[in-house]
Parts: C-alpha cells; sequence; structure tokens
C-alpha cells in the first residue's frame, strides 16, 4: 500500500467521527467498506459529502476511503464532509481560502440539547395547572 500519497484527516459532527483517507484515483468513495450510493440513499446526503470535492475541482482526481462511526446519516454525511474538507487542505494548502469560505473547514457546533429535569424535554414543560 502506498502510503506516500495517501492524505489523511478526521472530520466530526454532532456524535458522528469519520476518518477519511485520500488516495489518487478516479473519483470512487468507499464508506464502511460498502459503495458511496449504498451507503447514503438520498441525493442530498451525496451532495452534502460530494461538496468539497465539487467545490475545489477534485471529484475525479481521487478516491476516498473513510470509516465512520457514531451519530445518524446526516450527522456522519456532515462528518465525512469536514473530513474530506480537512484532506484536501493536507493535499494542497492553497484550497484554504475557497475552503474556508463555503464554511467546510469550521467544526459544526450544534448538538442535542440536553433533556432538563421537572420537564418534558429540553425545552417542552409539562402542562402548567393553576389550581
Amino acid at each position: 500500500m502506498d502510503t506516500v500519497n495517501e492524505h489523511y484527516a478526521t472530520g466530526k459532527r454532532k456524535n458522528a467521527i469519520a476518518r477519511v483517507f485520500l488516495r489518487p484515483g478516479s473519483g470512487k468513495i468507499t464508506v464502511n467498506d460498502r459503495t458511496f450510493e449504498d451507503y447514503f440513499p438520498t441525493t442530498v446526503l451525496r451532495m452534502v459529502v460530494r461538496q468539497p470535492l465539487v467545490l475545489t475541482e477534485t471529484a475525479e482526481k481521487f478516491d476516498a476511503l473513510v470509516n465512520v462511526s457514531g451519530g445518524g446519516v446526516s450527522g456522519q454525511a456532515g462528518a465525512i464532509r469536514h473530513g474530506l474538507a480537512r484532506a484536501l487542505l493536507q493535499w494542497n494548502p492553497e484550497l484554504r481560502k475557497g475552503l474556508r469560505s463555503a464554511g467546510l473547514l469550521t467544526r459544526d457546533p450544534r448538538a442535542k440539547e440536553r433533556k432538563k429535569y421537572g420537564q418534558k424535554g429540553a425545552r417542552k414543560r409539562f402542562q402548567f395547572s393553576k389550581r
């Protein structure tokens, strides 16, 4: 295995963590030993994952091998996007300006708010009874 031309990065979103390996190739993306189309059934999630590659016009230059765990499919797609952007930055630091302006290098801090005691959920309350 040729590790000299391999670029590694970690992406995170919600509770999902993605380890992304970029290798020179034809644009094939493999997620957890499954095809990209098989792992992400909706076109929106596929678009989210491909965003850094399309933006930098490198979609046909690299094969991506991704191991992702935790969270749901949406969080995992966001984590892969973050990891791909970071890996592309390792390959070519000059891409930073474009990736940064598209907001692909910033880890999305939004996460689920915890449930509070004495309440039904994070914000929802039980019905108030005056009498």
